[in-house]
């Protein structure tokens, strides 16, 4: 008879048999795993043990350096306190600033002659050649909403040359079509002559963006300043147009006197 615990199924001892070997080299992979982190914790720790002897190393040479030059010197004692790194102040792009200035100023001549490239009416309004005759007197009606304005009253030429610049740069990006320059009557100008009118009319022609002007209304500042129409939404055709009119003009030879 046979025992009563043994199994009479064939191959049962075998398979148990693969089951243990499956288990032990799971249990060899693990230790080798183990056995990789030890050593890769073991090169850490000598690679920062070596970077603090380096530190060390060069910290006595400039100690050393230093007494030389200056003698001997007495290192502070440790407070023992930590040290925060202090946020940095953003910086300022001050040479950008400067040449963006100087590129509005250049590209505004006091020497410019607006007569090459306006047409003009008894009140010394401007439009771009290319536009109709009717944007002079919807300009004149208020048919735009003066959407911002600058005062220019008290500054110098040079000021008021680079206020203007950077205020129609500005009216650009946000977009504005119609704003008010006003540039005074000059009654408190020596010889009560305006210094600034005739100026601001020949900075304002020379600019792509500036497509029409007229004098204002009594209540929105009558002969002291202007109403000017800027190319917001121009579409590119017109851009294109109007460029190929002013080079035109500017090609032109002026005719002989005499």
């Amino acid at each position: 008879m046979r025992p009563r615990d043994a199994d009479p199924r064939p191959g049962r001892t075998a398979r148990g048999s693969g089951a243990g070997w499956r288990e032990l080299g799971e249990l060899k992979g693990l230790m080798k795993e183990a056995q990789a982190r030890r050593e890769a914790e073991a090169r850490a720790a000598e690679q920062a043990r070596l970077e603090e002897e380096a530190r060390r190393r060069e910290q006595a040479l400039f100690l050393h350096t230093l007494r030389e030059t200056l003698g001997h010197v007495t290192p502070l004692p440790p407070t023992g306190l930590a040290e925060v790194e202090r946020a940095r102040p953003a910086p300022e792009p001050l040479q950008r600033e400067r040449d963006d200035r100087l590129v509005l100023q250049a590209s505004l001549s006091d020497e410019f002659d607006p007569e090459t490239l306006m047409e003009t009416d008894d009140q010394l309004s401007f439009r771009r050649l290319e536009l109709g005759p009717d944007v002079l007197k919807k300009l004149r009606l208020g048919r735009w909403t003066v959407q911002g304005q600058i005062d220019l009253h008290g500054l110098t030429r040079d000021h008021a040359r680079e206020a203007l610049a950077q205020f129609l740069v500005d009216a650009g990006k946000r977009g504005w079509r119609c704003v008010r320059v006003v540039h005074g009557k000059g009654l408190g100008s020596p010889g009560r002559e305006p210094v600034l009118k005739g100026k601001v009319r020949s900075w304002l022609v020379q600019r792509q963006e500036v497509l029409a002007f007229t004098q204002a209304r009594g209540p929105d500042g009558g002969a002291g300043a202007l109403i000017v129409l800027l190319a917001g939404s121009l579409g590119r055709g017109q851009r294109q147009q109007r460029r190929r009119v002013e080079a035109a003009l500017r090609a032109e030879p002026s005719s002989p006197t005499g």
